[in-house]
């Protein structure tokens, strides 16, 4: 028979055993815990998508009043891009081939036109939106008025045009709780453009092929902090295809000026976005709206234009 003595030491020797066992162990379970979650495996990184595909469309009488489109292709093409120029008559059957193309090698989608072919490009675009296929740029040049709004699967949206143009003039607007980026320029004050050379612009041909080359590098982004832009171009002044606008804070000491030029952005892009005057005394904490762009502008571009025909059409 045992000692009782000897039962009470052996039981604190076992009890002694299983607390240091449970100290041990609650450690060893927090480590294991914390280096799980120090071994989460990051984001992959963002790769480049594939080259984009473009479909651009002449207008009414393409091929003597949208020449530009000619020749925008031709740039696009020249720098390696898969471009096509097209009449807008077969809008629908291009945009069927553009959409059964995607489903079968999917690449971004790049629809620009003028006039009616602005008009093709939204019509091409609402025909991808019941298919899910996203639309990577749409750039309307002087689209018709008929022209219908932005649907939702668009990511950018441009308009380049006049706002009382006969033959083109759409205004073109996004439909409600579109989140993409949009920008509208109406270059009515222009006295040297008109709807028939609109398109034939060097300088808006070279901002294209920049922010087209640009589209396949650029990763994800959160739409939610994209501002629409809709500016009335002042005369004679550089078009630069800024997509949409950013808020950005007020800063001590900031002035309209130092905020542009920061943002190497005229002055006239912060009064009309912020409708406040060139001159505003800015107040720390408030936000103004700032135009931004996938490229930045050439320091010395200035806008080259054919000269505007007699009349404005």
């Amino acid at each position: 028979m045992l000692d009782p003595r000897r039962i009470v030491v052996l039981a604190a020797v076992a009890l002694l055993a299983l607390g240091t066992g449970t100290a041990a162990a609650t450690p060893a379970k927090s480590k294991t815990t914390a280096a799980a979650s120090a071994a989460a495996p990051p984001p992959p990184p963002f790769e480049p998508l594939p080259p984009p595909k473009i479909y651009l469309f002449r207008g009414a009488m393409g091929p003597i009043f949208s020449t530009g489109m000619d020749r925008l292709e031709e740039k696009l093409t020249k720098a390696g891009f898969s471009a096509n120029v097209y009449e807008f008559t077969i809008c629908r059957w291009i945009g069927d081939r553009a959409i059964s193309s995607y489903k079968e090698s999917p690449a971004p989608i790049v629809l620009i036109g003028h006039s009616m072919g602005g008009l093709c490009s939204i019509v091409i675009s609402e025909m991808a939106a019941k298919e899910n296929v996203p639309i990577s740029l749409v750039i309307a040049i002087d689209p018709a008025h008929a022209t219908g709004d932005v649907p939702l699967n668009v990511e950018r949206f441009i308009n380049i045009f006049l706002s009382d143009s006969v033959l083109g003039g759409g205004d073109v607007v996004a439909v409600p709780g579109f989140r993409g980026h949009y920008a509208s320029y109406d270059l009515k004050e222009n006295a040297r453009v008109s709807h028939i050379n609109i398109e034939k612009s060097d300088d808006i041909h070279r901002q294209i092929v920049e922010m087209v080359t640009q589209l396949p590098r650029i990763p994800p982004q959160t739409q939610a902090d994209a501002v629409p832009l809709r500016y009335l171009v002042p005369a004679d002044t550089l078009v630069e295809l800024w997509d949409s606008g950013v808020r950005v804070p007020v800063r001590r000491g900031d002035t309209m000026e130092s905020i542009a030029a920061a943002n190497r952005v005229p002055v006239w892009t912060l009064a009309q976005s912020n409708s406040l005057p060139e001159n505003a005394q800015l107040t720390p904490g408030q936000t103004i709206i700032v135009p931004r762009r996938l490229t930045p502008p050439e320091p010395a571009a200035a806008m080259a234009m054919p000269p505007a025909p007699t009349g404005r059409r």
